[in-house]
């Protein structure tokens, strides 16, 4: 498996690949859950799942990969924006341990959970412009879904046997 990934191009109409857009622009189409590529369709198809392509381009943001990256970026981020704040309350005021808790551990799940959707959408528009993508042969086939549950019988109607 020595084989280097291929990096895409956007295609063009003349035949020529276009260029990508700049590192910027990339990372803030992704941030707002745009295509990188073509500011057009949607990157997630879920609350973080990477559509296969985009519905107007055909960027094959699928084959994007960001496994880890996102949540790291996010508790890194997170932590730079709130423990300067968690170590100055601390200093003036000294509130008792409890109420830390109570204020900060849900402000950095909220936090969190709010940054994580557009860290991901601009790591997928860092990584395109990388050419980080996967190839297609070592892509994992997508998950079954779950079977449908079966549907309650009808109550019986009539007399009880016996």
């Amino acid at each position: 498996m020595d084989s280097q990934p291929k990096r895409w191009e956007p295609a063009r109409a003349s035949g020529a690949p276009a260029a990508l857009p700049p590192l910027t622009t990339l990372l803030a189409r992704g941030a707002r859950n745009r295509c990188p590529v073509c500011d057009g369709g949607p990157v997630f198809q879920g609350f973080l799942r990477v559509v296969p392509e985009c519905a107007q381009c055909h960027t094959p943001l699928g084959r994007l990969r960001a496994d880890d990256a996102p949540p790291y970026f996010t508790i890194f981020i997170v932590g730079h924006l709130l423990v300067p704040v968690i170590f100055w309350v601390e200093k003036a005021y000294e509130p008792p341990m409890w109420l830390h808790m109570a204020v900060w551990l849900p402000l950095f799940a909220v936090i969190s959970t709010l940054l994580l959707r557009p860290i991901k959408g601009a790591t997928v528009g860092l990584m395109l412009r990388l050419g980080l993508l996967t190839p297609e042969d070592e892509m994992p086939l997508p998950a079954p879904l779950p079977p449908a549950p079966l549907p309650a019988a009808p109550p019986h109607e009539g007399k009880p046997h016996g």
